[in-house]
């Protein structure tokens, strides 16, 4: 029994001598990550953990522009590869959308069409276009806007708002989704995100090649803030949600309740369709119904490579090619797709708990190609 008191003293002494150090040096944020992540049961970040933050509503309009159902609706089944993939890899929505039609669609689990996952960082997407609805609003002036006309804190840097949108920042970030201690982690479950993000020092030329950095969107989301005077959760709702005829409301998440600042890097929660919304608008070059809602050679730049050496980016957009046909993607952690195939006129949505194991071992991991090379299988059943 003995014994045991020591035991339960000393683990007492260390678990409050280790909290004690955290908020010390300013580490505190981890305690949160444990909470929201591993007392959920989870071991990394999930697609429905927007309920553990505080959020803005990003509104829809009075009338939903609603999908059609294509006169080959749901008549051909998964591939076995594509179902035994779905339950391997747990996703809960898989749909082909085949000439603006919902071609098929298929949910799993407790999800179904309404319900809402996290985007995680399909939301960089969202945010390019944003930069591209201000300009067109004439609230920035151009991709060569100096960033420091909005935070002359980097008057010492050359980096422009189109930097930041096609990740040639150079910032000093490190993109780590795995120590807690990384800035990625910080941004995530801290209660100050501007700080975090204000800290972040120009340290390599800008403009000059591709780094995948969340902290590049995450000052472009603030720029645009500023430059509007509106949250980004509203700006997404008169820009595009309403326009687009989304069918539901969505969820941005925010750093807390008193700076109440998007995470303008990830975590807009919405639903398969209304997340495909996007890509049939820039697979259309920006028109929706008629209407120029996106400028169209803002949108033919997005989806290009800017840079020859990094042919996989172009301005908040993934690049592939995949069987002679070139895809341009919306892509977020735990394998969330959205891909538009233009010449086709298709797009495949992807929303699910995880990605195949390649993780980090190549450019674009496997499930990307798997949910490509099945979609059109089951496309070429019909034909």
């Amino acid at each position: 029994m003995k014994i045991l008191k020591k035991i339960i003293k000393w683990t007492s002494i260390t678990l409050v001598t280790l909290v004690l150090l955290l908020f010390i040096f300013d580490y505190d944020y981890i305690l949160k990550g444990v909470r929201v992540v591993y007392f959920t049961g989870h071991s990394t970040a999930f697609i429905n953990d927007f309920t553990h933050f505080e959020n803005d509503s990003i509104k829809k309009g009075n009338q939903t522009d609603a999908w059609i159902n294509h006169t080959a609706y749901n008549t051909v089944s998964a591939t076995s590869t594509l179902e035994e993939s779905n339950k391997e890899w747990g996703t809960v929505a898989y749909v082909i959308i085949k000439n603006d039609s919902i071609w098929f669609e298929k949910y799993y689990g407790d999800f179904n069409e309404s319900s809402k996952t996290n985007s995680f960082s399909m939301a960089k997407s969202y945010v390019s276009g944003l930069l591209g609805k201000a300009i067109m609003d004439g609230y920035i002036k151009n991709l060569d806007q100096p960033v420091s006309d909005f935070y002359p804190e980097y008057s010492y840097a050359k980096t422009t708002v189109g930097d930041l949108a096609s990740m040639a920042s150079g910032l000093d970030w490190v993109e780590s989704y795995t120590s807690p201690f990384s800035v990625t982690a910080r941004a995530n479950y801290d209660d100050d995100l501007a700080e975090t993000i204000l800290n972040q020092k120009v340290v390599k030329t800008p403009g000059v090649e591709f780094e995948y950095l969340s902290g590049s969107t995450q000052l472009l989301g603030m720029i645009i803030e500023k430059a509007t005077g509106k949250t980004l959760s509203n700006y997404l709702s008169k820009s595009f949600w309403k326009p687009l005829g989304s069918s539901d409301n969505a969820l941005w998440q925010l750093d807390d309740k008193d700076h109440r600042l998007a995470k303008a890097f990830c975590c807009i929660g919405s639903n398969a369709k209304d997340f495909a919304r996007f890509g049939k608008l820039y697979k259309d070059f920006g028109k929706w119904n008629g209407q120029q809602v996106l400028d169209s050679s803002f949108v033919a730049k997005s989806i290009k490579p800017r840079f020859l050496e990094s042919p996989e980016y172009g301005y908040g957009w993934w690049l592939k090619q995949q069987n002679g046909k070139d895809f341009f993607m919306m892509r977020g952690h735990l394998g969330q797709y959205v891909i538009v195939q233009p010449e086709d006129n298709v797009i495949i949505v992807r929303l699910g708990h995880k990605k195949s194991p390649d993780i980090s071992k190549k450019t674009f991991t496997d499930d990307i190609s798997l949910y490509i090379e099945e979609g059109y299988k089951m496309l070429n059943m019909k034909l």
